[in-house]
């Protein structure tokens, strides 16, 4: 019996470091971190690759978004449904099924066309949300979830920087869109073997020495919501930002020049919350961040300039990255049983498949920015959901 097991049996202990049950490895930690990097790799290369797929025929207009929201929502299901599914043993297993299956399907994608592309990519989100929610363990588990949230956001996103740029520069040109995927299934591949350095099971969360069961309370719900809005209001306007950017009268490549100072600014995000865990409360810094990022909706609506937009988004990525931390330790304060905050992820990738669909519905041809007056609202009802949990938090415990 390993260490991980015995902590599943007996329950939750603090070691030394302050992990629930005993402290993983270095070795560990990394291949787990790895792990929910790649299963979560396709959200960041997925426009460039689906876009290329498109410019082939392989696949529509309507067939493109298609195939990319199908995907976040069966990764969001799947890291929902992963914990009552696995419990949380026969990790290492699981990490290596996974990552096999992920090489598969990107490998079969290279295979066929239309529906049958999306409906590839849709079985593809669900090894990805498993192995997004084996990471989600050991962030819930650690002494400061914040940090380790924050840590894997920046890591994600560079890895995901690395691979468009790898993939525009090496891949693309010599080989196709299928080089793309064809690289994605060698990364599963990848992912399978280093799975096998993943802990063999996480301690329970619980008091008692049992892994949570049944749905979160009320609160729990609460803070999954505000994860949902999050990540819906972002990405329902940041959907449209090379539109946005059109209507403004900027020049052509002014779009990806947003897109990426955005990217980069998000590093800095993840990396200033990772450094600011422990001394910043979750609820001064999903406000600060939330109300900064509906006043530049605000200034997004106004249409302004190239260089004032550029800045926008540049502050847009920033805050995005430096707020989504925080959501883990509001949902384990609203949740002591940590079922809220496990579930996390999965209402996190929901919002951000539902946020793009509802953004459609809020736009014409003429004009894009309705996607930004839907995404104030959403915006509005996460920061009323978190001023909410603070305000009805059991008194005498501390805001982490």
């Amino acid at each position: 019996m390993t260490a991980a097991e015995a902590g599943a049996e007996t329950g939750p202990t603090d070691s030394a470091a302050g992990w629930i049950g005993p402290a993983p490895t270095a070795v560990q930690q990394f291949a787990a971190v790895f792990v929910g990097v790649v299963g979560i790799m396709f959200a960041g290369v997925g426009p460039l690759l689906l876009g290329g797929l498109e410019a082939a025929g392989r696949l529509s207009a309507a067939q493109l978004g298609q195939a990319g929201t199908v995907e976040l929502l069966s990764m969001g299901v799947a890291a929902g449904l992963a914990g009552p599914l696995f419990g949380a043993r026969r990790l290492r297993l699981i990490a290596v099924a996974c990552g096999l299956l992920l090489a598969a399907l990107n490998y079969a994608t290279v295979k066929v066309s239309g529906d049958a592309l999306t409906l590839v990519r849709g079985l593809a989100g669900l090894p990805g949300g498993v192995m997004i929610w084996l990471v989600t363990g050991l962030i819930v588990r650690s002494p400061r979830p914040e940090r380790w949230s924050g840590l894997y956001l920046t890591l994600q996103t560079l890895a995901q920087l690395a691979a468009v740029a790898a993939i525009t520069a090496f891949v693309i040109k010599p080989f196709g869109v299928d080089g793309g995927f064809l690289g994605l299934a060698a990364l599963g591949l990848v992912a399978a073997i280093v799975g096998l350095a993943m802990p063999t099971a996480y301690a329970a969360v619980a008091e008692g020495g049992e892994q949570p069961k049944g749905p979160p309370p009320a609160r729990g719900w609460f803070a999954l919501a505000a994860a949902f809005c999050f990540q819906a209001f972002i990405l329902a306007a940041w959907i449209y930002v090379e539109p946005l950017s059109r209507q403004a009268g900027h020049p052509s490549e002014t779009a990806g020049l947003a897109i990426s100072l955005s990217l980069g600014a998000q590093v800095a995000g993840g990396t200033a919350a990772t450094v600011l865990a422990g001394r910043l409360s979750w609820f001064r810094a999903l406000t600060t961040a939330i109300g900064g990022l509906i006043l530049l909706l605000g200034l997004f609506a106004l249409l302004p300039g190239a260089a004032a937009f550029l800045a926008a988004s540049a502050a847009f990525g920033f805050l995005w990255l430096f707020a989504s931390p925080f959501l883990t330790p509001m949902a384990i304060e609203a949740d002591p049983s940590r079922r809220a905050a496990l579930l996390g992820p999965g209402a996190a990738l929901l919002g951000c498949g539902a946020g793009p669909f509802l953004a459609s519905l809020a736009v014409s041809d003429a004009d894009v920015r309705g996607c930004l007056v839907l995404g104030a609202a959403l915006a509005g009802l996460c920061l009323a959901i978190v001023a909410g949990l603070h305000l009805t938090r059991t008194r005498g415990k501390v805001s982490r």
